[in-house]
């Protein structure tokens, strides 16, 4: 496929009149979707492609899943605003009750706003609420949080970070995360018995402990820093040195709740409950949607309004979202799509191991659930990320009909989060091309 005229005349629309930075991808190869069904996407030029992003992780009940559209159009012909904490719409009361239900039993009271950023803010909100007086949290490398400036204050990646540090939080301390493949301590698991977590406390310690730092803000699994899995134990044994410290324990599964893992949630493996929640982009499968919920001591300190809400939007729990989230959440009781997950996520990593383990510029392909991610290097030896092969396998799968995305710190992991519905033909399809493309990269020198 090349980029069809429709969408280069879309492009050039979009450039005159969006002051945003588009990225590279959109300016060389503009793709604009019409419509999407399932794991399928058509754009403007009537190409059809495979989604193997799943919409940045978002449409777990796969593209336009008919009840959600359903709900949609009922909810929108009955009351498409609410007045948020003011006169709030009945159909609120129950989209909480339900996912109150699928949530572990300790998580109980909400926040409920438009996208993840927003969740992470409520969530550092609630945790200096309810540890006055300590203003720290401790983030981890390679984590992203979101681009707003509190959620970017721990968010960890530099590049998003760097423009703006003047303006961020200097209470943030950013502790290593256990990547085993780049083990910052030079460590391998499980010889090192943890050593990473145990460095962590240390550092923690000297710089204040639970007297300076209200939380540790985590994703289970890191999504955006490169599909990053934490060895056995890791999350479980933090969740242990919070309750110690004193320290809150806030778990963004923005990416990786509802089933994307091969569990309802990421904390699931572990068997850890944390004390904050974030969740969002699967939650409604397409309605900008998400959710701070924690635990009723927790979320209980901010107290009674006396007359102004302290912390509200515009659109909090609006109805559109409520009904589209009540709809999603039947269906994941009803069809637990997390163990579909497990079993086509353990196929996918067998299969991409098969097929691509050999390759010289694969450096390591790990996952968990339909989370998979293939390091690309510039050398298995030294490990060094090659961050502009991930660009050019991005192109030339899109080329063959495949929709992948790079991530990770150094720009250079294929990340592959497909809608939990995919079929082990649209598996294998992405395998092919992707086996296809790399080949064809090593025997061209870095061509395509």
């Amino acid at each position: 496929m090349i980029p069809g005229p429709k969408s280069k005349l879309l492009a050039r629309r979009l450039a005159q009149s969006e002051c945003a930075e588009v990225t590279h991808l959109g300016r060389e190869f503009p793709v604009f979707w019409t419509k999407a069904r399932g794991c399928q996407v058509w754009d403007a030029d009537g190409n059809r492609y495979v989604d193997m992003t799943a919409a940045f992780a978002v449409a777990n009940l796969g593209h336009c899943h008919p009840a959600l559209v359903r709900s949609v159009g009922r909810q929108a012909g009955r009351l498409m605003h609410g007045m948020g904490d003011v006169h709030p719409p009945a159909i609120k009361v129950k989209f909480l009750s339900a996912l109150r239900s699928y949530l572990p039993r300790p998580l109980g009271h909400a926040i409920l706003s438009q996208n993840g950023s927003d969740a992470v803010e409520s969530a550092i909100k609630t945790a200096l609420m309810a540890r006055r007086n300590r203003p720290g949290i401790v983030a981890f490398t390679g984590s992203y949080h979101g681009l707003s400036f509190g959620a970017l204050s721990v968010t960890g990646q530099r590049y998003f970070r760097n423009p703006f540090l003047s303006r961020l939080s200097k209470n943030t301390l950013f502790v290593d995360y256990p990547n085993c493949y780049r083990c910052p301590l030079k460590l391998t698991y499980p010889a090192c018995q943890l050593a990473c977590l145990t460095e962590a406390r240390k550092r923690i310690q000297k710089a204040g402990g639970g007297k300076r730092f209200c939380a540790v803000i985590v994703e289970p699994i890191q999504g955006r820093g490169g599909e990053v899995v934490p060895p056995p134990g890791w999350l479980k044994e933090l969740s242990r040195i919070c309750r110690r410290d004193g320290l809150l324990l806030i778990a963004d599964e923005i990416y990786t709740g509802f089933g994307r893992t091969g569990r309802r949630l990421a904390c699931d493996h572990e068997g850890v409950v944390p004390d904050i929640l974030c969740l969002g982009k699967g939650l409604t499968g397409g309605f900008p949607m998400s959710v701070c919920v924690g635990r009723p001591a927790v979320m209980g300190r901010w107290g009674r309004s006396k007359g102004e809400a302290l912390h509200t939007s515009t659109h909090l729990g609006n109805p559109l979202g409520c009904a589209v989230g009540l709809t999603a959440l039947s269906i994941y009781n009803r069809l637990r799509p997390e163990r579909r997950a497990a079993g086509l996520g353990a196929y996918l990593l067998r299969r991409l191991r098969a097929s691509l383990g050999g390759l010289a510029s694969v450096g390591d392909i790990r996952g968990k659930g339909l989370m998979v991610g293939i390091d690309l290097v510039k050398d298995i030896v030294t490990r060094v990320p090659d961050s502009a092969a991930a660009q050019r396998v991005v192109r030339g799968s899109l080329k063959r009909g495949l929709i992948i995305l790079s991530g990770g710190e150094g720009g250079n992991v294929l990340s592959l989060s497909p809608p939990l519905v995919i079929t082990r033909r649209e598996i294998d399809f992405c395998v092919d091309v992707l086996e296809d493309v790399l080949n064809t990269l090593e025997k061209n020198h870095g061509r395509i």
